[in-house]
């Protein structure tokens, strides 16, 4: 089982600010466009120690302000099949409705951990209105105001409670590499050239969901664990749910993963699906490599390859410090250069650097590019170590490290790489006072 909750619910209850308080972000996850407000959000959640990932799963408003069930139903059935916890949210200013009977139906026939947020409860006579939403029948409800975080404490430990353990993980000494992508950019037919094999990875029934299965390949001297994580089969007029159950299993498949293999169709060249995707990759601390999949089929001459190499590391800056490879899955195009790099990224996040060689390289830079001073006071870096932990992350011990600014932590990132391989990985910096 997944650790994903999911939050659904009919529109304007509140399913947005609560998932920007959970995730302590600011994302416009509310797109006005005339007529129609769509929107899928994934995002990752740190309480108690714990991670887990969150899904804000929009609505459909018709033009009539009247909500068009189908599509919010269609999108609760996807959610209830990924996510392990659902947060059902209602909203206690405008009472019970029938949609909110409708949606609870279709959760009370399911399988996973229901919670009924009810929102919008900021003072006790709320609190005495939000009774009414037992009569949904799914248990002790959650009172909570997203807007100003009243309660959300509580519903958050309870959201841990009920989370499944963390799956175990097969075999850590061996790399674990994920191909991750949106629908339709060759990632099945990579898979099958990898692993000589037609395997079935396509789901044959439109919203079945399958848990990511390791496949375990040793060939040429190459010994790691591949996830297959093939997304939905299209079908006309759900090209947008489509998308998002693509996201949600990427998210899972990434947590799972010690290297992700993004695929980009070149026909189409990088979309914001791809840096979403990306996003997740390195908030998830996870090696990438980027794949221009299709290349045979792309138009080009002899300066193509220069031009979208120059255009996505821009579309993705300021990490550019990754391996781009042009490939076709189909014809076998750099197919084993591009197992190569992605175990080569692997040893780069597995990298320990000495303490003596950090601090012998660094502090000298660090002594002629001092931090820039901050209202008068100066900041002195005294010594840099590297943090035991499984992805490359550094803690620069200094006087006053509230004052360290994100330009001078690129700079340090990008002396770091300068002068150690860590391509392909998202270097962590921490500054901690001395």
């Amino acid at each position: 089982m997944s650790r994903i909750v999911a939050i659904v619910g009919r529109p304007n209850v509140g399913k947005s600010t609560l998932f920007n308080r959970m995730t302590e972000t600011r994302d416009a996850i509310v797109d006005q466009v005339s007529g129609v407000t769509r929107d899928r959000h994934y995002g990752s959640v740190k309480w108690n120690g714990q991670t887990f990932s969150v899904i804000d799963t929009g609505g459909y408003v018709h033009q009539s302000d009247d909500i068009f069930e189908s599509e919010i139903n269609r999108q609760v059935e996807i959610a209830i099949e990924e996510a392990s916890v659902i947060l059902f949210m209602v909203d206690v200013a405008t009472g019970l409705t029938d949609l909110d009977a409708s949606v609870a139906n279709m959760l009370r026939r399911s399988d996973r951990e229901i919670i009924t947020v009810v929102n919008k409860v900021d003072n006790n006579s709320r609190l005495l209105d939000a009774t009414e939403f037992y009569s949904l029948g799914l248990g002790e409800y959650q009172a909570v105001s997203s807007i100003n975080g009243s309660g959300t404490g509580e519903l958050l430990d309870r959201i841990v409670s009920l989370l499944p353990a963390e799956e175990p993980v097969p075999d850590p000494d061996i790399p674990r590499i994920s191909v991750v992508g949106r629908p339709n950019v060759g990632k099945s037919t990579l898979l099958n050239t990898l692993t000589g094999e037609n395997r079935n990875i396509v789901t044959p029934i439109a919203g079945t969901t399958r848990d990511s299965v390791f496949i375990r390949y040793n060939k040429f001297g190459y010994d790691m664990l591949l996830t297959d994580t093939a997304g939905l089969r299209r079908r006309s007029r759900v090209s947008e749910n489509v998308e998002f159950y693509s996201t949600l299993r990427s998210v899972r498949a990434i947590e799972n993963s010690d290297v992700c293999l993004l695929m980009i169709d070149a026909t189409l060249g990088l979309e914001s699906q791809d840096l979403n995707i990306m996003n997740m990759i390195l908030s998830n601390n996870k090696g990438l490599v980027v794949l221009v999949n299709k290349w045979d089929l792309a138009e080009k001459d002899s300066m193509s390859a220069r031009r979208m190499e120059q255009y996505i590391r821009q579309k993705t800056s300021p990490f550019v410090d990754y391996p781009l490879i042009f490939i076709s899955a189909m014809n076998k195009q750099r197919v084993h250069r591009m197992v190569k790099e992605a175990l080569q990224v692997h040893e780069n996040r597995k990298r320990k650097i000495p303490t003596s060689a950090l601090n012998n390289y660094l502090l000298p830079i660090i002594e002629k590019n001092p931090p820039p001073s901050f209202k008068g006071k100066y900041i002195k870096i005294k010594y840099i170590s590297q943090l035991p932990v499984y992805y490359p992350s550094f803690a620069f011990f200094c006087n006053l490290p509230q004052y360290v600014k994100e330009p001078y932590r690129r700079f340090l990132e990008n002396r770091l790489r300068e002068n150690f391989d860590f391509c392909g990985v998202p270097l962590k910096l921490f500054f901690r006072k001395k």
